[in-house]
């Protein structure tokens, strides 16, 4: 079973129909009980860290959240959901995040040609020892839709990057913690090669 966090935070549904097309036993739920039973969580969202942070709060998810991850079963953020595991954001100073891994969450310095927030399909630099990329192509196009970056702490958590006028820290790998900051459930046969690689892990 896969429990996917549902906090009011958009693009839950996505996830649950990419991982309905892979077949797998999916749940929308923000039930403790539910949550720490399952084999697998996600955490997706889009929109604001703040906001997501509050409604976490407000749902009594934050420790639920940290108690999974330390029970040692997989775990994924997509999105909002990577951003939310670091310890604070740009985007919403003196706000704590969940602080379960180390790094900073920046804006996106805006460029010449460069828009913000970046929307689109990128390419992805693997890290080879990544068990959540297992099978897929370096170099790979993943879709994006975020203005604020993670700048990871340690690099060897990194488990991806791309390139958008700076380095983005496109996924990361921490134990049995896994996050993108792209979308794999919007990114065609390479974001479900993802999913159906975090289904197995």
């Amino acid at each position: 079973m896969i429990a996917i966090i549902d906090y009011d935070a958009g693009n839950i549904k996505s996830v649950e129909k990419a991982l309905q097309y892979l077949k797998q036993d999916v749940i929308l739920t923000r039930d403790r009980e539910e949550i720490l039973a399952a084999d697998r969580v996600i955490l997706p969202g889009v929109g604001n860290f703040g906001d997501a942070m509050e409604k976490l709060h407000g749902y009594g998810l934050v420790d639920v959240i940290r108690e999974y991850v330390a029970s040692g079963k997989p775990f994924l953020g997509i999105c909002l959901g990577l951003q939310l595991l670091f310890g604070e954001s740009e985007e919403s100073p003196g706000v704590p995040g969940l602080g379960i891994l180390s790094g900073r969450i920046t804006k996106i310095p805006e460029g010449e040609g460069r828009k913000v927030p970046q929307i689109g399909w990128n390419d992805i630099t693997l890290n080879t020892s990544s068990r959540l990329f297992a099978g897929v192509p370096d170099h790979s196009y993943v879709y994006f839709v975020h203005s604020y970056y993670l700048q990871a702490e340690n690099p060897a958590e990194v488990a991806a990057t791309t390139e958008y006028g700076v380095t983005i820290h496109a996924a990361v790998e921490a134990g049995n913690v896994y996050a993108c900051q792209f979308h794999p459930e919007k990114s065609s046969e390479v974001g479900l090669k993802i999913l159906t690689n975090f289904t197995k892990l």
